[in-house]
């Protein structure tokens, strides 16, 4: 098998994966529900670590990689929840640009403090 259909399958099963990331992290809207991205409990917050900060699809270093936020970028905290330890801050924040996706509280500086996600 040639290179390039081994990295287009790759290709394929990643987009897969993040899609079935996407619907695991996304709350459901029913009918006549409002958009939680537009939810006025939306907290700003900037990207402070330095290299970056990739951003998972759950609360863990080990969850898969949705995108990297870039230091000094603003971003969106739909709420904060309990994770995986990073650098002794046990805090992550689930963000809303776009897509959904985790960031560790150890690496983003919220503008004030967002609410808790079983809230």
């Amino acid at each position: 098998m040639s290179l390039r259909i081994l990295l287009m399958r790759f290709g394929i099963a990643a987009a897969g994966g993040a899609l079935v990331a996407f619907a695991a992290t996304s709350p459901a809207l029913g009918a006549g529900a409002e958009d939680p991205r537009e939810s006025k409990q939306i907290v700003n917050g900037e990207v402070v670590a330095r290299t970056g900060l990739v951003l998972r699809s759950a609360p863990t270093r080990g969850g898969s990689v949705i995108r990297v936020a870039h230091y000094g970028e603003i971003v969106k905290i739909y709420c904060r929840a309990e994770g995986q330890s990073v650098d002794g801050n046990r805090q992550w924040y689930l963000l809303v640009d776009g897509t959904w996706a985790w960031g560790s509280a150890r690496f983003i500086a919220p503008f004030k403090a967002p609410r808790w996600c079983d809230a």
